[in-house]
């Protein structure tokens, strides 16, 4: 067992999704695991939004980040080297927006913004999950209401983040990869993009999951998290 076994873990939570994100896997894990579960819902930018939870972050812990998540985790392990034990990077990308995605946000804040914002609508949020779940009123009911009580502000805010890498970006602590077989969103080329551009890192692919790993798949991401961190 390696000294990072008992570090806690700090999660961040991908776009429009709040600390809930992780209760599943947390449920899955000894309660002797400390974890911190830190929110996106402040910042106007990628480092703003890192500063935000390294403020609240212990002095040494292991850092996860799923989705927009993992940008911002990429931030803080960059500048925090000192403090970030080890990294885990779930369904996240180095790739900024594409025109086309760019502008179906901005579409979606003008619609919006002349409405009482209930949440992401279901469509969108059907991408995230596997085909089979797709169907599922209760899962996606629970990730549209972590999008309602975020509101539209942080839609906003969220939509409008430059994603762009810093070129001299640069992450030296021990780093897993995760994707989804079966991810929408973000394809296991972008994985494997993250992969080569941190040094020696790994990558793990998860099956029977789409974007929503940690609601998916939430005791396979656990039990994946803390064999990887037992090794290292």
């Amino acid at each position: 067992m390696s000294d990072q076994s008992f570090l806690p873990w700090v999660c961040i939570p991908g776009f429009m999704l709040d600390e809930t994100l992780w209760d599943e896997m947390k449920s899955c894990l000894p309660v002797s695991q400390s974890v911190c579960c830190a929110s996106l819902a402040k910042g106007e930018n990628i480092e703003t939004m890192a500063e935000n939870i390294a403020a609240f972050a212990p002095k040494r812990f292991v850092l996860i980040g799923f989705s927009l998540g993992g940008f911002v985790a990429r931030a803080l392990a960059a500048r925090y080297p000192q403090r970030v034990a080890a990294l885990v990077l779930i369904a996240s990308s180095l790739r900024e927006d594409t025109p086309e995605q760019h502008k179906a946000k901005l579409n979606t804040l003008e619609i919006q913004q002349h409405l009482h914002f209930r949440g992401l609508g279901n469509k969108a949020i059907m991408q995230t999950l596997r085909p089979d779940n797709q169907n599922n009123m209760d899962l996606i009911a629970r990730i549209r209401g972590m999008s309602e009580r975020l509101g539209f502000e942080v839609l906003k805010r969220q939509s409008l983040l430059s994603r762009a890498t810093p070129t001299d970006q640069k992450i030296s602590c021990p780093t897993l990869v995760i994707a989804a077989a079966q991810d929408q969103m973000r394809s296991l080329d972008e994985a494997q993009e993250l992969q080569e551009f941190i040094p020696q890192a790994s990558l793990k692919v998860i099956n029977d999951s789409g974007h929503m790993i940690p609601l998916e798949q939430p005791k396979v991401l656990a039990q994946t998290i803390s064999n990887w961190i037992n090794l290292l």
